[in-house]
C-alpha cells in the first residue's frame, strides 16, 4: 500500500477510473484513524494528551492500492477535489429501468369517489356431507 500526499492521491485516483471504464471495479473507503498504534494511544490518553484523528482514505482497483491521510483542517478541499472526480467518472453506471405509469379512466373515477365499507364475502358451506342433502 503506498501512502500519498492529498494532490498525488487524487491524480492516481484519476488514473484508476480511467483503467476500469471498461471493465472493473474501484473501491475507495474512508475511515477514521490516529496512524498511531493502540499501545501509542494508550500512552498518551493516561499522559493526557490528545490525540489527533486523521481521515485515512484508501483505494483499490484489485490489482494496486492506494491510501492517503487528511486532517481535519484539509477535509474540505479535499472532500471538494474527491467530489469533482467522483463526479467525473460515473458515466459508466446503468441507467435506472423506470415502469411505466398507466392508469386507465374508471380507476381514476373510483379512486376519487368515497370508498365504501368492504363487505364481508359469504361464509362457505359448514360441511360437505350438510351442503349435498
Amino acid at each position: 500500500m503506498v501512502l500519498l500526499q492529498p494532490d498525488p492521491f487524487l491524480n492516481e485516483l484519476t488514473s484508476m477510473f480511467e483503467r476500469s471504464t471498461e471493465k472493473g471495479s474501484v473501491w475507495v473507503t474512508l475511515k477514521r484513524s490516529s496512524m498511531k498504534c493502540k499501545a501509542t494511544r494508550k500512552k498518551m490518553e493516561t499522559a493526557g494528551e490528545t490525540i489527533e484523528y486523521r481521515c485515512l482514505v484508501r483505494a483499490t482497483d484489485g490489482k494496486k492500492t492506494i491510501s492517503t491521510t487528511i486532517s481535519a483542517r484539509d477535509y474540505q478541499k479535499f472532500q471538494a477535489s474527491y467530489a469533482t472526480v467522483l463526479k467525473a467518472h460515473m458515466n459508466a453506471l446503468k441507467k435506472r429501468e423506470r415502469k411505466k405509469k398507466t392508469a386507465e379512466p374508471e380507476k381514476k373515477q373510483a379512486s376519487s369517489k368515497k370508498s365504501e365499507p368492504l363487505k364481508k364475502p359469504a361464509a362457505p358451506p359448514a360441511s360437505k356431507a350438510s351442503a349435498s342433502q
